[in-house]
């Protein structure tokens, strides 16, 4: 599938959810002035550049299952998941409680049983939760090797790694040799354009179960990066 069929699922998927999708979108506004939830608080900014964006992950969800959005922050894209995809169970983590007391705020406001929200860190929570998710994503986070290291504990095997990036991504990953060491194939790549921005959506599947030295201590992945 080239990137215009790809697009046009992806609208397709937009117009199914829209009146949904558009509510959040007023929602996450209105919470511009009182706690920073994500950069742009102007409803069609955030709409253009951030609803839209996350649809792109869509595809690349289970049929069914469990689902963990890492760093969710305003619900991006964990929310917008949620909307357009009522069978998913999906959980919303951030390490903010403010940011958490917001989302569950606003899931409530759209209806959505399929939500939970989470406060905690990644790694934290990984040692409850670990490998209990048939996906992990996250966006605007850290860079893919860090991702990585951070979502795999919370993936069963057979499951996947997701991670939205910028065209930067290819250094990010240059100085990988393996994903082994986190039971992970090497990523699979979806590109598109936001307009003139490039991006791409990482996928990582998970074919082994993640070494029990991860997750580590909070902190740990930044300092000492796992593949040096």
């Amino acid at each position: 599938m080239n990137e215009n069929e790809y697009g046009q699922s992806i609208r397709d998927e937009i117009a199914r959810n829209e009146t949904a999708l558009r509510r959040y979108t007023e929602l996450l506004a209105s919470y511009g002035g009182r706690i920073r939830l994500t950069g742009p608080s102007d409803a069609t900014v955030l709409w253009e550049d951030h609803i839209l964006d996350c649809a792109w992950s869509l595809p690349s969800l289970p049929a069914s299952g469990a689902v963990i959005d890492v760093g969710s922050g305003g619900g991006l894209p964990g929310i917008v998941w949620a909307i357009c995809r009522p069978g998913l169970k999906v959980t919303l983590l951030d390490s903010v409680h403010k940011k958490c007391s917001a989302m569950e705020q606003m899931s409530a406001e759209l209806g959505l049983t399929n939500v939970t929200v989470a406060w905690a860190r990644a790694e934290d929570f990984a040692v409850t939760r670990r490998e209990s998710f048939d996906l992990a994503g996250a966006r605007a986070l850290a860079e893919a090797g860090i991702v990585a290291e951070l979502l795999s504990p919370l993936v069963r095997r057979g499951g996947s790694v997701l991670a939205f990036k910028g065209p930067r991504y290819t250094e990010e990953i240059a100085a990988i040799a393996t994903w082994k060491g986190l039971g992970l194939l090497p990523p699979t790549i979806v590109s598109y354009h936001m307009g003139e921005k490039e991006r791409h959506i990482l996928v990582w599947q998970k074919n082994a179960p993640c070494p029990k030295v991860f997750p580590r201590r909070a902190g740990s992945a930044e300092k000492d990066p796992w593949w040096r």
